[in-house]
């Protein structure tokens, strides 16, 4: 007698599992994210096919730390300098890595040209494409002059098979693009669908383990720009990298949100031209290179991407309103911190902002999230609103708090040296940074305690 079908309803969003349908998920609040979905046991064939996973482990043993053999010699270079700087120093065997980003952003390109480099090693690539055609990918491939004589590509989206020509193959590294393809003949849900994707995302984990092979996943990316599928899917893999950039325009910037094998919230600056994604050597260059001259509202801050220090321009634009109350708008740095710092303005200076629209922007298309570009974000407002022109050849940073002050920052000194790298003359840093600064050739170096004495020395 056949056994009786489960049907359960799953929110799309978080995981969470219901016996019957609700408008609403009373985990994280999504509206009409249920999803109805019949799960069946899995059958002995279907294991077999993905590689029988747990029977691997049934048989491991207890490790002492001091026999394990570092890995940190084992890193492979992926041939473009600033993908390996964001994954770490290289790809390490056995790691899953999840990339994710907006449709046409860039993360087939980055990806195929990363399996080419491979090829030209003598490595073998297994591609596996769940969107385009073997031909798709051939056309893609001559447009950016590739030879990639070891990549193989297979066009195919269920599971099992992908696992089982795997394991046939043994290929040093497996791209699956995407993983919102995939799905499981063990499971009735569709393919995309949370449980689909979590499958996936685990047998694939296994086979990267269980054979030392690097698995590279691309991922679709929700309205709100985060990968698709549950927060579990992220939890599972050992790196989440996120292209981030309008791809309207030329520079991309890869940031690793996660990293088990190196430096979170490091970043890769890359340039799309005709013949694919190019690494950016020296990112400040580009960030300032079409900064204007004798214009008010615009201040260079120093700030951290991981271990790199990047100088940006911070914007800042004040009007006059007709309406009561004044509009603030930000990009690339965070909305309420901005209203934050209007307020200490407002309280501490006396500067009457009420009533002025204000506008913040980094220029460039990066994201600030860091507080050490608190001052250069106030010294911007305070230079439109006055109509004053800050010095070009001036570079500050620093934490403002709600009473004004000026607070210390990390890596002060990798900052600094920066900062002198690019020929600023004068750096206005929080006063408990400025011990160990003043050896600095060529730049001085003024330290500051409240909000009200830097903008006396910016101006």
């Amino acid at each position: 007698m056949a056994s009786k079908q489960k049907t359960i309803f799953e929110c799309q969003k978080c995981g969470h599992q219901e016996r019957k349908w609700l408008g609403r998920c009373p985990d994280c609040g999504e509206w009409n994210s249920l999803v109805e979905e019949v799960f069946r046991p899995q059958s002995a064939a279907a294991k077999a096919a993905a590689g029988g996973s747990l029977p691997v482990f049934a048989d491991s043993k207890p490790i002492s730390y001091q026999d394990i053999e570092s890995q940190d010699d084992a890193r492979t270079g992926s041939g473009i300098d600033e993908f390996d700087r964001v994954l770490g120093g290289g790809i390490v065997a056995g790691s899953l890595v999840l990339i994710g980003g907006d449709p046409g952003i860039g993360k087939s390109t980055i990806i195929i040209q990363m399996a080419d480099n491979l090829s030209a090693k003598g490595l073998n690539v297994l591609y596996v494409s769940g969107e385009e055609s073997e031909k798709q990918i051939k056309m893609r491939g001559e447009r950016l002059g590739l030879e990639a004589g070891n990549l193989l590509i297979l066009p195919e989206t269920n599971l099992e098979a992908i696992l089982s020509e795997a394991g046939k193959i043994s290929p040093h590294a497996v791209i699956v693009d995407s993983i919102q393809t995939v799905f499981s003949s063990g499971l009735d849900s569709a393919p995309g669908s949370i449980s689909q994707v979590r499958q996936a995302a685990g047998e694939f984990m296994h086979f990267a383990k269980r054979t030392g092979t690097p698995v590279f996943l691309i991922g679709h990316v929700t309205k709100e720009g985060s990968i698709a599928g549950p927060k579990a899917l992220e939890h599972i893999v050992d790196t989440v990298l996120y292209f981030e950039g309008d791809r309207h325009h030329n520079h991309r910037i890869i940031r690793a949100a996660k990293n088990r094998f190196g430096a979170a919230n490091e970043i890769g600056v890359f340039e799309m031209t005709n013949a694919g994604l190019r690494p950016v050597g020296n990112p400040s260059e580009v960030f300032l290179q079409e900064r204007p001259e004798g214009a008010s509202g615009s201040v260079v801050t120093v700030c951290m991407e991981g271990t790199r220090p990047m100088l940006v321009e911070v914007q800042a634009l004040v009007s006059g309103t007709n309406y009561g109350s004044g509009r603030r708008m930000a990009q690339g740095f965070d909305y309420n911190r901005t209203s934050l710092l209007i307020a200490v303005m407002e309280k501490r200076l006396g500067f009457q902002l009420g009533g002025d629209d204000v506008y913040v922007n980094i220029a460039g298309g990066l994201e600030v999230n860091e507080p050490a570009a608190d001052l250069g974000v106030a010294a911007a407002i305070a230079s439109s609103f006055k109509n004053l022109q800050i010095p070009p050849e001036t570079a500050v940073f620093g934490e403002i708090g709600l009473t004004g002050e000026v607070r210390g920052v990390l890596q002060a000194q990798v900052r600094a040296r920066e900062a002198q790298t690019l020929g600023f003359k004068k750096l206005i840093v929080p006063a408990s940074n400025k011990n160990g600064l003043e050896k600095l050739l060529g730049t001085r170096v003024v330290g500051v305690r409240n909000l009200e004495e830097a903008l006396e020395e910016i101006f």
